[in-house]
């Protein structure tokens, strides 16, 4: 099964626009969490999100809700990689919470207090 997550990281990665480095730290930050492995496996395998594991009281789907509030505000300043790219969006939700897994409070803290659609020059 390890080897069949690793290939899927590999295609997610392309798709995504990553590169070599990028698969490299990802994947080596997903092996060292079972909780967020599991959901990877989850979710490589039924194409939906499991949300067994939390950081912090947040589920995947909760990151990507976050993020994708994110994507709005770029889209609005005129940038839009992700617009067409699910994949991407995907990765980058994985790659949150790997990374919230390891420093909670501070993605916690971004979580409750940083919306994304309200930014400076907004309304100008």
């Amino acid at each position: 099964m390890e080897e069949k997550a690793y290939e899927w990281a590999r295609a997610l990665c392309y798709y995504a626009g990553e590169d070599e480095n990028f698969l490299k730290q990802f994947w080596e930050a997903l092996m060292q969490s079972e909780g967020i492995y599991q959901e990877f496996l989850y979710y490589m395998e039924h194409q939906n999100f499991c949300c067994a594991y939390k950081v912090a009281g947040y589920s995947l789907v909760d990151i990507m809700i976050w993020q994708m509030d994110h994507f709005k505000a770029q889209l609005d300043r005129g940038k839009d990689d992700m617009k067409n790219n699910g994949d991407k969006m995907l990765l980058m939700a994985f790659d949150t919470m790997l990374k919230m897994e390891r420093n909670p409070d501070h993605y916690v803290e971004l979580m409750l207090n940083e919306t994304g659609t309200d930014y400076p020059g907004k309304y100008e």
